[in-house]
């Protein structure tokens, strides 16, 4: 079988659907299980903690941009689904040379359900890709659309500290942050660039969402965040809901729900 990734390369599987698949991104690898992949998936990352009975058994290959090809080769793989930003482009070109590896690259929903449906083709899972989307689709259609906020709330989404980090306008999680009714005060940066406490004043955010990875904030840092912006709103936030763009998915819509009400 011969496709394409979502960066346009031409991708040749020589058995389809693959029987030993390596998935070196979380969200993915989370995917691969919901759509009932548990014999085909031979390894994955130690940040594949989704679901859990796969982190306690499936052999780990090393982390996302510390990939051990000792390992991978070991397992022999005629499948590696990898990540355009969570994957090292060195690495992946390596692995290229040797086996089918399939990229993906998401910064919308557009783009997460697209590659749910191309994952589920190039697996022999497309039926239940379908199911999955179409699920997806109507639970962020019923709980976010019918309840839409009148005026998206001004935002500042972290990611990490020391030095802080925020997420951009162009990431999957700016798309999020738009999807559950906030404006990014950072829309207009690229990626995830270092800000200062500074800048974050000037920005004016009403509310500001520390995430729980990959740098796991928690209630002891938000003194420094009152100190230059008192009477914004704190809080803590589930990254994976923010961030994962496979079938965790499924989870984001009730959250985000959740979330504005506990902000009103």
């Amino acid at each position: 079988m011969t496709t394409t990734d979502q960066l346009s390369r031409t991708v040749t599987l020589l058995i389809w659907p693959p029987q030993r698949i390596v998935s070196v991104v979380p969200s993915q690898t989370e995917l691969l299980a919901d759509l009932g992949l548990e014999d085909e998936v031979v390894g994955i990352t130690k940040f594949c903690v989704h679901p859990r009975k796969w982190f306690e058994t499936k052999r780990r290959v090393g982390g996302t941009k510390t990939l051990n090809f000792e390992k991978i080769e070991a397992l022999k793989p005629d499948l590696i689904i990898g990540n355009k930003e969570e994957n090292e482009r060195v690495q992946i070109e390596e692995l290229a040379k040797r086996y089918p590896v399939w990229m993906s690259d998401v910064a919308t929903l557009n783009d997460a359900y697209d590659m749910m449906r191309r994952v589920g083709e190039m697996t022999g899972k497309d039926t239940e890709a379908r199911i999955l989307i179409e699920a997806i689709q109507i639970l962020f259609a019923e709980r976010l659309q019918s309840s839409t906020v009148s005026r998206p709330s001004p935002a500042a989404y972290f990611i990490w500290r020391k030095p802080y980090m925020i997420a951009g306008g162009d990431t999957f999680i700016g798309e999020m942050l738009r999807v559950a009714g906030f404006k990014n005060v950072f829309e207009h940066k690229s990626r995830y660039p270092e800000i200062t406490l500074e800048e974050l004043a000037e920005a004016g955010p009403e509310v500001i969402l520390l995430s729980s990875e990959p740098y796991p904030f928690a209630e002891k840092h938000f003194a420094a965040f009152h100190e230059v912006c008192p009477g914004t709103k704190i809080r803590l936030v589930d990254g994976e809901l923010f961030s994962w763009y496979g079938s965790r998915l499924l989870h984001s819509a009730a959250y985000f729900e959740a979330l504005q009400k506990n902000l009103t």
